[in-house]
């Protein structure tokens, strides 16, 4: 009995963590298609983050991931494509990967918008060959008030990211341990 629950639970994270370790390339966009969908989900974070435009401004580079998806039981993965823009061009394509453990069951999907305050931190994330959040530089992640209003206390920051969810902002995320992949588009 051991053995079929040892099997079990060997097969689950298989089919969990798959989509992270062995991304199909069916599954992958053009860069047309991320571009697209990026251009939208900037659209949403301008609506919904009050400073969304000033944050915007004094970037030196912004990283739009548009549709990460996130799904889990007991063990998780997620998987998702973006564009690297600076000075508003696309200048690089990225996916995410992140796994995680603990207690969960279900799926997600989130945008997530990194922005790059300084050009130090800039230059070290398109430099590296698979940046780690957490790791390879430290992300403050904002929270936002229910008006939309930012805590300007962490945007001062090298790099600050934003999740958006299907239902808005999202609090109380991480982006610890997850990596940044470039993508030849």
């Amino acid at each position: 009995m051991k053995f079929f629950a040892r099997f079990f639970t060997v097969v689950c994270l298989a089919l969990v963590l798959s989509p992270c370790l062995f991304p199909v390339t069916v599954l992958a966009k053009s860069g047309a298609e991320i571009d697209f969908a990026a251009d939208q989900a900037l659209e949403r974070f301008k609506r919904e983050v009050v400073a969304a435009d000033e944050i915007l401004k004094r970037a030196k580079g912004v990283l739009v991931m548009p549709s990460v998806i996130k799904a889990g039981i007991g063990l998780g993965g997620e998987y998702g494509e973006g564009v690297l823009r600076v000075n508003g061009k696309t200048v690089e394509y990225y996916n995410i990967i992140g796994g995680s453990f603990g207690f969960q069951l279900g799926a997600q999907i989130k945008s997530i918008f990194m922005i790059f305050l300084e050009d130090f931190a800039l230059d070290g994330f398109r430099a590296s060959d698979g940046w780690r959040a957490g790791v390879d530089g430290s992300v403050a992640l904002i929270t936002v008030g229910a008006d939309g209003s930012v805590d300007t206390t962490k945007t001062s920051q090298p790099i600050v990211a934003f999740v958006i969810g299907q239902k808005g902002l999202m609090y109380n995320l991480t982006l610890e341990g997850s990596k940044f992949n470039k993508l030849q588009k």
